[in-house]
């Protein structure tokens, strides 16, 4: 794949845009609102103007305004609609709009006026759950398909990570409200996608728990000494690439017979690689979480637990 795309087939505009090929023809033809160039060897290709173009169009289109109507808007009429669109109903769709454009031009400043107008309205972990995952969730649908460029996705995921370290620098010096257990993440050795795992980390100190962040590609021998320290321990690890799809159940073993055996702790598994695991063959002591709702559910029924119990 190109370290940088800036070229673009019709079904890259179907992937991004969630309007059909069929129908991006249609509005070419009867509309011409979009004008693909050639390459040398006369393959039709679009370009980064025109992918944000139908992305604007494709917002306005889903919230009312008739395609017959958009074709007779200039293309600067069309920007200043979609930007109007910051009624309740679109503020997700314009968001994640924002996100894409802001991705595909290397643009901070959009980026960050797009989570400025967000974090004005709601709370952090609102614009990280009803914002950032969906987009995110995209984005990986968009890797697999060959859509984005790895310049494209590190871009972005080094400024959503930004805003989360943010809010870690904020409450990390916080006097944890429940000691008696604790929380180690990390991530599995050659493993370096760290984005979701920063986030739990965010979310445990949040509600007051005691938690460790180890970081990127942590070799299993490295988490032994913690027996030696804290009585109550739970592993969080985020598998988004690593281990592949032939290690996986190995490592799992390997991680608790090393590990969480002799501690008598617990191990908690997160990512986009858990769809790989057979959950049958976990030892009793590993929990798979595939959401980060359910993880936050989780929390909360700690809490609850807590309370009840004192």
């Amino acid at each position: 794949m190109e370290l940088i795309k800036s070229k673009f087939s019709i079904k890259d505009l179907e992937n991004l845009s969630g309007i059909k090929a069929h129908t991006i023809r249609i509005w070419e033809k009867r509309y011409n609102l979009l004008e693909p160039e050639r390459t040398e060897t006369n393959i039709r290709y679009y370009s980064n103007e025109s992918l944000q173009k139908l992305l604007n169009i494709a917002l306005l289109n889903k919230y009312g305004m008739k395609i017959s109507k958009i074709a007779k808007l200039t293309d600067e009429q069309i920007v200043k609609e979609s930007n109007a669109l910051i009624n309740e109903n679109a503020t997700k769709a314009l968001a994640i709009n924002s996100f894409k454009i802001a991705m595909y031009n290397f643009d901070t400043i959009l980026f960050n006026k797009t989570y400025n107008d967000l974090i004005e309205k709601f709370s952090f972990q609102e614009v990280f759950n009803n914002y950032f995952i969906p987009f995110l969730e995209e984005l990986g649908l968009l890797w697999q398909t060959d859509t984005i460029s790895p310049a494209n996705e590190h871009f972005i995921s080094a400024l959503i990570k930004q805003k989360v370290l943010l809010e870690v620098e904020k409450i990390q010096y916080r006097e944890p409200l429940h000691k008696e257990e604790v929380f180690i993440l990390f991530l599995p050795d050659q493993e370096i996608h760290d984005l979701g795992l920063i986030y739990v980390h965010y979310l445990l100190l949040s509600r007051g728990f005691k938690s460790i962040y180890l970081g990127q590609s942590i070799p299993i021998e490295n988490l032994s000494g913690f027996k030696e320290l804290f009585n109550k321990i739970t592993f969080i690890s985020y598998f988004t690439v690593k281990p592949s799809v032939q290690k996986i159940t190995n490592y799992i073993t390997d991680l608790n017979e090393k590990i969480i055996k002799l501690c008598d702790c617990k191990l908690w598994i997160m990512g986009r690689k858990t769809t790989e695991i057979e959950i049958s063959d976990l030892p009793q002591s590993t929990e798979i979480i595939t959401k980060i709702s359910d993880f936050i559910k989780k929390q909360e029924y700690l809490i609850k637990n807590k309370i009840e119990a004192s």
